[in-house]
């Protein structure tokens, strides 16, 4: 295990010694927090020892990553391309992985540069030409299509699976299904009886894990493998960050330490939005897959107890150094109702010198010996340091380098902090009843079977709504 490759999370921007009382947190806080902090850790303990909370002892199924691996080596080979078909968690995890850690321009590469391993799209929307234009390049024949949904009927990913397959079958006949994997409940929903009556590949989702925590089940694991990499290094990353986030004392416990430094900061001082900003291009699906686990686990209308409480922090993604260009403006002089968590790593692997042996202009000439790493980082610490001093409060979690066994800390410090924040909150960190109101929504305008009543509801709704606000 690369015990040495680590993460290190800074909060010395959040604290009041730094940007002051007004907008951070004083130790004096923390201090008072620290007993409930802990009881909230064990909270957490005693309801993974009862198996509430199976998310957390994913990394340690390492039987699930010897059958992915064993299909992958089946399978290698034998396509040119695997397109992923889901959603939200069915698919924010898949682009994370891949935009972390292959090749920028992996599916531009050719085959001999990817050494063998397939291309690989993740269609999430349903947006047609999207859609469409994926079909254009990628040919039957050539591809595997592995289809995600816990429940089964997530309309979106079944809508495509209806297309896709028919699509398949006109062109291959019988052998169609050699092209289809699914992963989804291991017992019910449409998906898995279609899976068993048909005789697809399929991997099975623990039961009791949402998607959003699923990055690390085979939702994620799977297209990973089939790309080369390393997923028990993933696994290993997670299962060295669990180890690291053991202690209830809040100051050495990092998922519980961003947890309360996070709700400090909006419940106390008002920072009620949450900039994910990573300093790096590969780490951009992780603030994607940040933003969902975040706003669908806390943004809750009821708490535990039943009360109307409407919370919930906004998480937003901005990638330096681009978004310098376009929403620090916004962070430097607009409302004090924010906190930027930047993501930086220490060594990125290429090393881009700017300017070698050749004559500059005289006011560029400072850039001279310099190289694309210097600038970055230069950029970074530049807008950490002009935030901090604007009393914009910030902190940063920074990896050494970043790998498999990185990338699988990342992902377990936040599924943890999330279920602190779940704690300190007092709301359900593991349901989404909003995004089930739109679905149902949806199924009923669509004339689904059982949503009769909400249909005729709608259709009164639709009839009612005046049109006079239109232009």
């Amino acid at each position: 295990m690369e015990g040495k490759r680590t993460i290190r999370f800074d909060f010395n921007n959040m604290m009041a010694d730094t940007i002051g009382p007004e907008h951070g947190i004083t130790e004096q806080e923390l201090k008072t927090i620290e007993p409930l902090a802990s009881r909230y850790m064990n909270d957490v303990k005693e309801e993974r020892n009862k198996g509430k909370l199976p998310f957390l002892d994913l990394p340690y199924q390492k039987n699930i990553a010897a059958e992915i691996i064993e299909t992958t080596n089946t399978l290698k080979g034998k396509f040119k391309n695997v397109v992923v078909v889901g959603i939200g968690g069915s698919a924010l995890g898949n682009f994370a992985i891949h935009t972390a850690l292959n090749h920028p321009f992996y599916n531009i590469l050719t085959d001999r540069e990817r050494k063998g391993f397939p291309r690989v799209f993740v269609l999430d929307n349903i947006d047609p030409d999207r859609f469409s234009g994926l079909l254009d390049i990628v040919k039957p024949e050539e591809t595997l299509f592995n289809f995600i949904t816990k429940s089964g009927t997530t309309v979106e990913t079944m809508a495509q699976f209806l297309i896709i397959t028919k699509r398949l079958r006109d062109r291959l006949g019988k052998d169609y299904k050699e092209h289809v994997i699914t992963t989804t409940d291991g017992e019910k929903g449409t998906l898995r009886e279609i899976t068993s009556r048909e005789g697809f590949r399929s991997f099975e989702i623990p039961a009791g894990v949402g998607g959003r925590y699923s990055v690390l089940t085979p939702v994620g694991l799977f297209s990973a493998a089939m790309s080369g990499v390393d997923i028990e290094a993933l696994l290993d990353g997670a299962v060295f960050m669990d180890k690291v986030c053991k202690f209830d004392n809040l100051w050495e416990n990092p998922a519980l330490m961003g947890a309360a430094l996070y709700y400090l900061s909006h419940t106390k001082n008002g920072k009620n939005i949450l900039v994910m900003m990573p300093y790096s291009n590969a780490l951009s699906g992780v603030a994607d897959w940040f933003c969902q686990l975040w706003a669908e686990s806390l943004g809750k209308k009821f708490s535990l107890h039943n009360e109307v409480v409407h919370t919930g922090s906004t998480p937003v993604r901005a990638i330096g150094v681009v978004d310098q260009h376009s929403q620090l403006q916004l962070y430097m002089e607009g409302p004090y109702d924010k906190v930027t968590t930047f993501l930086a790593i220490k060594r990125f692997s290429k090393e881009v010198s700017i300017v070698s042996g050749n004559d500059v202009e005289s006011d560029l000439v400072y850039l001279k010996g310099h190289s694309l790493n210097n600038v970055m980082n230069a950029e970074f610490e530049g807008t950490r340091l002009a935030l901090t001093e604007h009393n914009r409060p910030n902190c940063t979690i920074t990896l050494d380098g970043l790998s498999a066994f990185t990338l699988g800390q990342l992902f377990y410090l936040f599924e943890l902090q999330t279920a602190y924040a779940g704690k300190f909150y007092n709301v359900n960190a593991f349901d989404q009843p909003g995004v089930e109101a739109g679905k149902i929504n949806a199924f009923a305008m669509l004339g689904r079977k059982g949503f009769e009543q909400r249909k005729k509801e709608i259709d009164i709704h639709l009839r009612k709504a005046q049109k006079k606000y239109c232009i």
